[in-house]
């Protein structure tokens, strides 16, 4: 293993790694070159590959992805696209749901769309509502799309270089507040298979399903949990869609009780669609109803008052030791 890194040297890493493997793959996005991106992940790009692999655009996402998905599609390259924030997604939508998503089909079969959408989205910045959203929900109810949220550094570069080299289109979110999060990995090539939950701790009272920030926030807690007599069983979906119904469902059936955890509002948002899997293929093992803990139904304000959208590390443990408890 090489020395801890950030989720930003991950993902630098693993875009040069890519780059250097297969030159149809290039970033193209809003200051994604000569500036290295908001947040450093593309920074070196620009030297090592030149203008042609490192492609600064003008302020128009709609634009980025549509150019995107025609070289995707048409000239059968990998772009690997930056839009800033995943609160600008909806400026792509067409591009995105009827474009992207549904080239290999309406072809026959005849054309593919290997492109991935990289983005920056959730609390942490206090930077209100144009810049603080999850939008995993938004594209759930697409087929033909993957969409992929990692939680540490391991799996940032994993998924990231998995997502280059699948043939259909992801969408990948990064979560601000993650970006400095250290970990290790090996310094060997190694891909993390999308649509493989990575069960974080083993447990016999309990499953706690959580993502990005809202995982971090369960293991912080953790001690809290245990102390209180509950040995919970944590999962990292890891991807959205697809999501790992074997190991959810497996761990559902072991413990009887689940607590899944998101940023997303509750209404419509992954955990309503993995609640209702569980429900599909375990409901005769369940102990008691499954139990969400989400983000609120409401716009999410300026400034520090915005952590009072999301669910907070205190309420996480009290949930988990009250479902696992009733």
């Amino acid at each position: 293993m090489a020395d801890k890194k950030s989720v930003i040297n991950a993902l630098n890493e693993a875009l040069k790694e890519e780059m250097r493997r297969d030159e149809d793959v290039y970033i193209i996005g809003e200051d994604v070159a000569k500036m290295g991106g908001s947040w450093q992940i593309t920074a070196g790009l620009l030297d090592e590959f030149g203008p042609d692999r490192a492609v600064d655009t003008p302020i128009n996402e709609m634009s980025i992805v549509s150019m995107a998905v025609g070289e995707a599609a048409l000239m059968g390259r990998r772009p690997v696209i930056e839009v800033m924030f995943a609160d600008m997604l909806p400026y792509c939508y067409d591009s995105i749901i009827n474009q992207a998503a549904k080239i290999h089909s309406w072809s026959g079969g005849d054309l593919k769309c290997p492109m991935v959408i990289r983005c920056a989205q959730g609390a942490g910045g206090g930077i209100g509502c144009h810049h603080s959203q999850s939008g995993e929900g938004w594209f759930m109810n697409v087929p033909g799309l993957k969409i992929i949220s990692p939680s540490n550094p391991y799996d940032a570069k994993g998924l990231m270089k998995a997502a280059i080299r699948d043939d259909n289109p992801v969408l990948f979110f990064e979560h601000k507040a993650l970006y400095h999060a250290m970990g290790d990995y090996p310094d060997d090539d190694f891909v993390v298979p999308i649509g493989k939950a990575r069960r974080i701790k083993e447990g016999t009272d309990i499953t706690i399903i959580a993502s990005q920030l809202m995982l971090g926030f369960t293991q912080r807690v953790l001690p809290e949990i245990e102390k209180a007599g509950v040995n919970a069983e944590i999962i990292d979906p890891r991807t959205i869609k697809p999501f790992d119904e074997e190991m959810i469902c497996e761990s559902a059936a072991k413990t009887g009780k689940v607590l899944i955890i998101h940023e997303n509002p509750k209404f419509g948002g992954p955990g309503a669609e993995m609640a209702s899997v569980i429900n599909e293929q375990c409901f005769g093992k369940l102990k008691k109803p499954i139990e969400r803990l989400c983000g609120k139904e409401m716009v999410i304000p300026y400034g520090p008052s915005e952590w009072f959208c999301f669910p907070n590390a205190q309420e996480i443990a009290e949930t988990a030791i009250k479902v696992a408890k009733e």
